[in-house]
């Protein structure tokens, strides 16, 4: 993604390390990882592998959408909340650091992968916040793991992604598929993209958008 977008992480990166996070990676299972900012107090360092610790305070899981990584969504919302919460920013699998052999691509089979995760960093319950997919992915973690689950904050979705809402969410963005909308392969259909997504879409000089894209 160019010059541009590494010199962006690496800002993003030192912001969040300020904030009192640090990038881990888990190991699920074999074959499948888990890149997730975690508050740097819940990691203890020892011989061999880390060892995890339960938060201290309330747990706040924030689950991505179908976009780049989870700090590049949530890092406005990780600098506000960070003292007084236990802040936890996964990367989706397929998306960020996270990747899996596995061939399931359910939001079943992601919100089991949020959950195990937790469950590695000894985190018995979370206040989920999601936007977009990561809401989808919010409400099948909540039906599959109702204990771990206390509360949910979600924008921008729905409880699951039928035909129906499908078809109708494409004829109103006026595209054909949910592919030609979050696949894009040129630079109008990236910032199509973004403007979908988002209330407002800031002015940018376009070596910015060329920059992301």
């Amino acid at each position: 993604m160019g010059l541009l977008f590494a010199v962006l992480t690496r800002l993003l990166h030192g912001l969040m390390q300020l904030a009192g996070l640090r990038r881990q990676t888990l190991e699920i299972e074999p074959g499948t990882l888990m890149n997730i900012w975690i508050p740097r107090e819940s990691i203890v360092e020892a011989d061999g592998p880390p060892l995890y610790i339960p938060p201290k305070k309330p747990a706040v899981l924030l689950v991505h959408c179908f976009a780049m990584d989870g700090i590049f969504l949530w890092f406005p919302q990780v600098l506000a909340l960070t003292r007084t919460y236990s802040v936890y920013v996964p990367d989706l699998l397929f998306f960020g650091g996270s990747t899996t052999n596995r061939t399931e691509r359910s939001a079943g089979f992601q919100a089991e992968f949020l959950a195990r995760g937790m469950k590695i960093l000894g985190v018995e319950k979370v206040t989920l916040v999601g936007v977009s997919y990561g809401g989808i992915i919010g409400f099948e973690m909540a039906k599959l793991y109702p204990i771990l689950v206390h509360s949910m904050v979600v924008s921008s979705t729905v409880i699951e992604l039928t035909e129906s809402v499908s078809y109708e969410s494409c004829k109103r963005l006026h595209v054909s598929s949910w592919a030609d909308l979050l696949l894009p392969e040129t630079m109008e259909g990236f910032i199509r993209m973004l403007t979908a997504g988002a209330h407002k879409l800031p002015w940018l000089p376009d070596f910015i958008y060329r920059g992301i894209f």
